[in-house]
């Protein structure tokens, strides 16, 4: 029985010993604002864009072929507790000679957080402060966020890098507990023989969105996606963006119970860099692209704390 005990604890131990190692605390407000790009700046990793990342990304088109990233939305698709729901319009029928018919639609959703989707800054906070410590209190207001609202983003085109996490794996499908690490993504990119350039695009291959309409309740539980310690490897790098094919982009639930979706803080609050969801990734992962032109627009919402997009690779 004591043995038994001990075994118990030695492993209660490890549990814990696991869970702290992958655990993490949001920083000071000293130590990460004002932002590397200034202070009061609202755009953050999409001071990337300009004209360099358009043509470092346009001789990336040799075949000028093109991958549609973004999954279709519709009622069916993984949503949880938000909504998509549409209505099309009765046919209006023009009476002038020629007969010309109308039809449009009512689309109730939350535009922002629904589909393939970009986060933005206004999405997630640390307490009262969002990236670049805007509060909360002062920019929120009910018609939307005075101040890091999507429109700021806008047209977004760069190099974008494909790491395919679940191939170097050799599944089609990561474990839904599987935190992905940062030799995983040097692995990655070595399999694929690329380096990460500041600006970049980095896309992650879990296998995840194979579930998007197959299996929408898997899809929207646990799930694999990259760990603590991979994300601010990521972050370190300076992409203009970090996505993936899974529902949060990282690990879900986290491997420590007592923190909630810290990628999330460490990309949008400390870092300023977008988080993109949901990616429809299967059709590159065949074509075997790993790197390629990333093009992408989030509608601009006035206030707005993301935009459903239908981001494309061009290669």
């Amino acid at each position: 029985m004591k043995r038994s005990l001990a075994i118990a604890l030695l492993a209660l131990a490890g549990g814990l010993s696991k869970a702290n190692a992958q655990s993490w605390q949001p920083p000071a407000e000293a130590d990460r604002c004002p932002s590397k790009w200034g202070a009061g700046d609202e755009r953050g990793s999409g001071n990337h864009m300009g004209t360099a990342s358009v043509l470092r990304a346009a001789q990336l088109v040799r075949e000028g072929e093109v991958v549609e990233l973004g999954q279709v939305l519709h009622p069916g698709i993984p949503l949880g507790s938000r909504h998509f729901d549409m209505y099309v319009k009765p046919t209006a029928m023009n009476p002038a000679s020629n007969r010309r018919g109308s039809n449009e639609e009512l689309v109730v959703t939350e535009l922002g957080q629904v589909g393939t989707q970009l986060d933005g800054f206004a999405h997630q906070s640390i307490g009262d402060t969002f990236y670049n410590c805007f509060r909360v209190s002062d920019v929120q207001t009910r018609g939307g966020f005075t101040a890091l609202g999507i429109e700021n983003v806008g047209m977004l085109m760069t190099r974008g890098v494909l790491l395919d996490i679940a191939a170097l794996k050799g599944v089609e499908i990561l474990d839904a507990d599987y935190a992905i690490t940062v030799e995983d993504l040097e692995q990655a990119l070595a399999k694929a023989n690329l380096t990460l350039e500041p600006g970049d695009a980095v896309i992650i291959n879990t296998g995840w969105g194979r579930l998007w309409e197959r299996d929408v309740e898997r899809f929207l539980g646990p799930a694999p996606g990259i760990s603590v310690a991979a994300a601010e490897w990521l972050a370190a790098q300076d992409p203009m963006i970090v996505g993936a094919d899974n529902q949060p982009v990282e690990v879900q639930p986290h491997p420590d119970p007592a923190i909630s979706l810290p990628v999330h803080q460490i990309m949008l609050a400390v870092n300023g860099i977008h988080i993109l969801e949901r990616l429809r990734l299967e059709e590159l992962v065949e074509r075997d692209v790993q790197e390629f032109a990333f093009v992408m627009q989030p509608l601009r919402i006035q206030g707005a704390t993301g935009s459903t997009v239908a981001p494309a690779a061009i290669y």
